[in-house]
């Protein structure tokens, strides 16, 4: 899996680029299936906004992508946002794929009880 991280507006320090790979990267943990992750982090330049540091996540995976974006007043607060929001995302994905090869509620059949 590959982690690949951006900026718009902002140098990407080491410092950034290794706390972005160790947050975001426990995803990992989660769910094989992950081919790669583009981490873009931004800053907006107008005085007026909040929320001015904002990190977007797409998460590549075998079956899908999972894209999710968070803003907050520190770079760093935005990038820990972002990886508990993915990290929520990625499991309710994962849950929905290995679900979806049971049948559904509507094509089951009844359970018949076993008298005593």
């Amino acid at each position: 899996m590959r982690i690949h991280v951006n900026g718009k507006n902002i140098e990407i320090t080491d410092a950034i680029k290794a706390y972005v790979k160790e947050k975001v990267g426990k995803v990992a943990n989660h769910y094989d299936q992950i081919t790669g992750i583009d981490v873009i982090l931004s800053v907006i330049k107008n005085p007026a906004a909040t929320g001015k540091h904002v990190a977007e996540v797409s998460c590549k995976m075998n079956t899908g992508v999972v894209h999710c974006e968070e803003s907050a007043e520190s770079m760093y607060a935005s990038i820990d946002l972002l990886a508990d929001k993915l990290d929520r995302q990625v499991k309710k994905f994962k849950d929905k794929s290995l679900n979806s090869d049971k049948s559904s509620i509507r094509n089951a059949e009844p359970a018949t009880e076993a008298e005593s």
